[in-house]
């Protein structure tokens, strides 16, 4: 994972005096699953939309597997792109959306993009518009994945599908994702789904980058606490205080860890899960994001 497969510097999108995107500078790492998170807003669409040049920046640069963004047919031969709508032509069947699919890009392989609907049982004669959702995600997904991409960006791609058509469509991602050849930036809500298959974790809010890193890596650096709150001050002498809640005398903090560990007996230290590391951020958009985890503060 030492090659970048998506870098920005200061990138930034604004549209008339509101920045959807600002001053966002990250440098993504090639191999297995990254996961997008933010509230509604937060500039994730954007990003990914700036990334296949269906957008341009208003301010910074944004260069994809190592090339500048043209948005022109060469330069996203090697990225695959699920729109949160999932576009498809309603009035093809799905024999003439993957022969469609095949005259658009060079690098086709029909023969997968074939085998992948025929194991989910999505015959080829029906047309597109009298799909289910979950047969049309797998659908734009086998599109998708027939281009042979580097890089596959998702937008939000199983948000409207029930549990099992999730799992089926999370079970496809993850058997393409095994190969080892492929890239996946992963734009959800569903943050059980990104537990379960992400790597690295990019967490925007406010339009702006709040966290970004290996995502065992940002979990071991922070921890959740509870304790007096009359001694909240020592633990902020030491560390950064992501999220605090009082009741009475009893505090409840997430914190990221300094350089000491913690060993006042008076509070209570657990590991932190993927669903409270995010809401925290989330709620407290521009507390300052770590670049190096410190782990040898972790008990």
């Amino acid at each position: 994972m030492s090659t970048a497969v998506v870098q920005t510097r200061r990138l930034g999108r604004r549209y008339g005096a509101r920045w959807a995107l600002r001053d966002c500078s990250l440098c993504l790492p090639a191999g297995g699953v990254i996961g997008l998170v933010g509230p509604n807003g937060a500039g994730k669409t954007t990003l990914l939309r700036l990334a296949v040049g269906a957008l341009r920046p208003s301010a910074g640069v944004i260069t994809v597997l190592g090339r500048a963004v043209t948005g022109r047919p060469a330069s996203l031969a090697a990225v695959g792109f699920v729109a949160q709508d999932k576009p498809l032509y309603p009035g093809f069947t799905v024999a003439e959306m993957l022969r469609f699919g095949a005259r658009l890009n060079p690098r086709w392989d029909d023969a997968l993009a074939r085998d992948r609907l025929a194991g989910l049982g999505i015959p080829l004669g029906q047309r597109a518009g009298r799909l289910s959702g979950g047969q049309r995600a797998q659908m734009a997904l086998a599109l998708a994945l027939g281009k042979r991409p580097q890089l596959l960006l998702l937008d939000e791609p199983a948000a409207s599908l029930d549990p099992l058509a999730r799992r089926q469509f999370f079970q496809t991602l993850m058997e393409a994702a095994a190969t080892g050849q492929m890239t996946v930036l992963l734009s959800s809500h569903l943050l059980d789904d990104l537990d379960r298959s992400c790597d690295y974790l990019v967490l925007l809010s406010a339009s702006r980058v709040q966290l970004a890193g290996p995502t065992e890596e940002l979990i071991a650096a922070h921890r959740a606490l509870a304790g007096p709150a009359d001694r909240v001050p020592a633990i902020e002498v030491q560390h950064t205080i992501v999220s605090a809640e009082a009741n009475g005398r009893l505090a409840r903090l997430l914190v990221r860890l300094g350089r000491r560990p913690i060993h006042d007996p008076a509070w209570t230290v657990r590991e932190v899960t993927l669903e409270e590391l995010v809401l925290a951020y989330m709620s407290h958009p521009g507390t300052s994001q770590p670049t190096q985890p410190n782990l040898e503060a972790v008990q």
